[in-house]
């Protein structure tokens, strides 16, 4: 009895890693097809609204049966999905317009503003590794905005920017999402395609009225006219386009799976494998590489992550 209990658990633990490590697999590729968007001319802007719904119809279908559920969605889980939907605009955009390492391990500073808004909205106490987290996250980030040379510590890039705001984005979803427990995974799902969905319109509409503080990049400087982007999109441009729908939703549900069967450490030091697959597509796929002041600054990054992970935990 004994023996078939801890089998199911090996085999539901199994399976769980193995969604984790999927979703990090879908995030560490998903830069690519919308680059391959982009050269066509469908910015990062253009191409979210395309993908975010073609998501949220994907979604539509596979959660008809659940719509009342879905739609019993309280106003203020809406923030969430505004708070998420720029996270994934700006995470698109940067990895269009950046470095993809690079855009990758700033938006992994993410730990770092998810301690300080937990501190200051949450109440939650630092402790030692709390404190070691934030020293190597700000060490890290100074290396890699800095790569060695004598300045302050500022963005470099419009992707830069976008990358650390997608971070502070992400970090400030995972402290709402701690008040939205009542929320199934359908819903929280729905919540961010609409979100992405809705933001990437709104931009688009008032991009000619937006402040240099909002530039993106490359996400805006490309067509708008959607006969123009309807031309732009050939069958395989619209076949990348459903590879990027798919591994959305997919990488979604199963994310949520995963972190709801495996205890958060295990979790989180699965998830960072985005950071592996991430480096070795930007090298064959778009030839980068970091340098080593970079690549020293994404190790205290990635530190960092893992003891505020530990230190959470430990607290909990």
């Amino acid at each position: 009895m004994s023996w078939t209990i801890k089998q199911k658990a090996y085999s539901q633990n199994s399976l769980a890693a193995a969604c984790l490590v999927y979703g990090a697999f879908c995030w560490g590729v998903i830069w690519y097809p919308y680059r391959l968007l982009n050269q066509v001319g469908i910015g990062g802007v253009q191409a979210s609204v395309l993908s975010y719904a073609l998501a949220l119809l994907m979604g539509a279908l596979l959660f008809w049966s659940r719509r009342r559920q879905v739609l019993k969605i309280p106003a203020s889980a809406y923030w969430l999905s505004v708070v998420a939907g720029w996270t994934n605009l700006a995470y698109v955009c940067a990895v269009i317009d950046g470095e993809v390492m690079r855009v990758m391990l700033l938006f992994y500073l993410s730990p770092l503003w998810t301690l300080l808004l937990a501190k200051y909205w949450l109440h939650e106490a630092w402790r030692t590794p709390q404190l070691l987290a934030i020293v190597l996250s700000l060490l890290g980030a100074t290396l890699m905005l800095t790569d060695g040379h004598w300045m302050w510590p500022l963005p470099q890039s419009a992707a830069d920017w976008l990358a650390l705001s997608a971070g502070i984005g992400f970090s400030m979803t995972n402290v709402m999402t701690r008040f939205s427990t009542h929320l199934s995974v359908a819903a929280k799902g729905m919540l961010v395609w609409l979100g992405v969905l809705g933001l990437s319109l709104l931009v688009t509409m008032m991009h000619p009225w937006l402040p240099p503080l909002f530039n993106l990049g490359a996400g805006l400087n490309l067509v708008s006219d959607p006969a123009a982007i309807m031309h732009a999109l050939s069958p395989a441009m619209l076949g990348w386009l459903v590879v990027i729908a798919c591994l959305l939703v997919s990488a979604t549900l199963l994310v949520q799976y995963g972190v709801t069967k495996m205890p958060a450490i295990q979790a989180s030091v699965l998830f960072m494998t985005e950071l592996i697959v991430a480096a070795v597509a930007a090298y064959y796929l778009a030839n980068e590489t970091l340098s080593l002041m970079e690549l020293l600054g994404g190790l205290c990054i990635m530190v960092a992550g893992v003891l505020s992970v530990v230190a959470t935990a430990e607290q909990q």
